[in-house]
């Protein structure tokens, strides 16, 4: 028996006016999850503890099944791993954004976290750039994809900028970036290095105005995915924080050409790695970050997209090549990303467990939040629902 844990990174969502009152995920005509619902078992998991932030690096972390009160350091070391860097263990990374902002200033607004998800191609250059004027001993950048790159301090884990709290600058999409240029300003290194950055990215012809360092921390190490769960297993999505969280668990990660972690992605390549990969190996981790990305922009329109896509182009041609005699499922999202706020929220997320060794839950109609939350089956915590599934299916 396989096991596949499909993923619709920022699913779920709240009740929206204009929908009739209906969430994204009710909205959307996704006929392959309610069968499913109406076979397996429907319930809601707890993926980022209370004392931690609504990351998907914690979240995705816990679905994983690693705890991530134990494990999780930052995301720019998630991020890190799945770049293959040789750090010290003194190294302190940070997850780097380029972003639109009014002005770097405690006056300024965060305009967009993306640069107007600025494309690979441009982004690079800018990266590479920064390094060849702002590089030096202390400081590296890495280029990523898109607008997520890598910036590592080394030796930062012992020096005060390894305490600076620096929001995720998705989190705060068109508001004022006040709290975080004073936080900034506790380090003269840091402010100075996003001043230099500034100046260097004025007139490029993109989007990209300032860098935005944050999520920092020390490198990331985790216990071998194939010795604590027995399953040789995979990972397939577009972005290095589920690489970087595959390749720290020993986990195979499978790259497929036109991956873009938005509604465009290409379907058909992850579907097609999938099953290459299950020729062989147990366990299929598909990411899909497509409706976490439309949350966060506001867009009603591509996020029930993304969802419906994500069922017919993912879960539908899964579920053709491996039935419930030959695959267990367990399709969810990481955390909720509501249109209104536009931002990650950390309410216990829905999940579908198919498998031909579940019961189904009688009288559910469909896959949503509100129907996964009358089941009253709930996952407290996050990083047991893997072996939780586990021991269910085997």
């Amino acid at each position: 028996m396989k096991l596949l844990f499909l993923i619709a990174d920022g699913m779920g969502g709240w009740p929206i006016k204009e929908l009739g009152n209906k969430t994204t995920m009710e909205a959307a005509h996704t006929p392959n999850m309610d069968m499913l619902a109406k076979k397996g078992i429907v319930g809601r998991c707890r993926t980022v503890p209370a004392a931690m932030p609504p990351g998907s690096d914690i979240a995705n972390m816990s679905l994983l099944g690693f705890d991530p009160e134990r494990y999780h350091t930052g995301r720019g070391p998630i991020e890190a791993a799945a770049q293959g860097l040789k750090l010290n263990p003194d190294d302190l990374v940070w997850r780097l954004n380029l972003v639109n902002l009014s002005d770097l200033s405690a006056d300024g607004t965060m305009y967009d976290y993306s640069a107007g998800h600025i494309s690979t191609d441009k982004s690079v250059p800018l990266v590479e750039m920064l390094q060849k004027e702002l590089g030096n001993e202390e400081f590296t950048f890495y280029p990523g994809i898109q607008y997520r790159h890598l910036l590592v301090h080394k030796g930062g884990a012992k020096k005060l900028e390894s305490k600076l709290a620096i929001n995720p600058p998705h989190d705060i999409t068109d508001k004022s970036i006040s709290a975080d240029i004073e936080e900034y300003g506790k380090s003269p290194l840091m402010t100075k290095l996003l001043q230099d950055a500034a100046k260097l990215l004025e007139n490029n012809g993109t989007k990209a105005v300032s860098i935005w360092p944050w999520g920092q921390g020390t490198p990331l190490l985790l216990t071998n995915f194939k010795d604590k769960y027995s399953m040789t297993g995979a990972v397939i999505s577009a972005v290095d924080l589920i690489k970087g969280l595959g390749r720290a668990s020993g986990l195979e990660v499978l790259e497929v050409e036109g991956a873009t972690g938005l509604v465009d992605t290409n379907y058909a390549g992850k579907v097609d790695a999938t099953i290459e990969f299950l020729e062989h190996g147990d366990f299929a981790f598909v990411h899909l970050e497509g409706p976490d990305e439309s949350g966060h922009m506001g867009s009603v329109e591509d996020k029930i997209k993304s969802i419906e896509r994500f069922d017919a182009e993912i879960v539908g041609p899964l579920l053709k090549k491996y039935p419930l005699d030959q695959a267990s499922y367990l399709i969810t999202c990481d955390h909720f990303t509501p249109i209104e706020t536009k931002t990650h929220d950390a309410a216990p997320v829905p999940f579908i467990l198919a498998s031909k060794k579940c019961n189904g839950n009688t009288g559910l109609d469909s896959f949503s939040e509100k129907n996964a939350k009358s089941t009253g089956v709930i996952q407290d915590k996050g990083h047991e629902l893997m072996q939780w599934v586990i021991d269910l299916t085997s």
